[in-house]
């Protein structure tokens, strides 16, 4: 018998082991990172509020938080002034108006402020007498005091504040103000800066407007009457427009609308 001739049969596919294999430790590899990758996020957001704090209390930071005191009180409605009638608007507003009566009574006697129910809310008139000198927008030292007392009432209701500046029919032309407009304009704005000051209303209730010698209360025929005109009015006012003057005297539910025209 012939012997058999054993021949070695060599392949060359076995790269493909080699190949399938650095492919599996590359994926595992991908996955390894993208685990610690997700880790290091969930890390970073418990990690990230302790050194804060930590920092904060070595005082290295400063506190971002703001400080309440007892001077001035947070903003606390008492409820929503969507789910409030127009009689609740009203006894809340007639509320108000008797607080007022009664913190500022000095200030009432002397005639440097008046408080009043208008068709669209309660009107608190700051005469220029008692809060600003001639041709300034730059409130006296007491009106801070005023205001502070004014506040506490409003600040803790629902209601929005419009801050107005008013003066008489004598035309204004000084190095600060070229006209009555931009002097109604900078008073009102300054009383409502002094009020956001205070913390006791939040900015979105606040609004401040200018209307110069265009919407008088009295006469500027007469000197008394032009002192009258001088002024600057906060209106505590519901959003849905009312007509709270109407309503006091009783002309029946036909008074509670929207009113389109100004409130006074």
């Amino acid at each position: 018998m012939n012997p058999r001739v054993h021949r070695s049969r060599v392949t060359h596919d076995r790269w493909l082991v080699s190949y399938a294999d650095f492919i599996t430790l590359l994926f595992g590899f991908f996955v390894v990172l993208y685990a610690f990758a997700k880790a290091d996020q969930k890390k970073q957001a418990e990690i990230s509020p302790a050194i804060d704090g930590a920092f904060r209390s070595l005082a290295i930071l400063p506190d971002a938080t703001p400080q309440k005191t007892n001077a001035e009180p947070s903003v606390q409605p008492v409820m929503n002034e969507a789910l409030l009638s127009p009689s609740r608007v009203k006894d809340d507003l007639d509320q108000i108006q008797r607080e007022l009566e009664k913190a500022l009574s000095e200030q009432v006697a002397h005639h440097s402020v008046s408080i009043q129910m208008g068709r669209g809310g309660l009107i608190i008139s700051l005469r220029e007498a008692g809060f600003f000198d001639s041709g300034s927008a730059i409130p006296r030292a007491e009106t801070l005091e005023t205001l502070r007392k004014i506040m506490a009432s409003v600040g803790r209701t629902p209601y929005d504040v419009r801050v107005e500046g008013h003066t008489d029919d004598v035309p204004i032309h000084t190095s600060e103000f070229d006209s009555n407009w931009e002097l109604s304009s900078a008073r009102a704005t300054r009383i409502a800066r002094m009020m956001l000051a205070l913390h006791t209303i939040s900015p979105d209730r606040l609004a401040a407007a200018g209307f110069a010698e265009f919407h008088p209360v009295e006469s500027n025929a007469t000197a008394e009457g032009r002192a009258k005109n001088r002024r600057v009015d906060l209106i505590v006012l519901p959003r849905s427009r009312i007509d709270l003057a109407a309503a006091r005297s009783g002309l029946g539910s036909g008074a509670w609308g929207r009113i389109t025209d100004r409130d006074q």
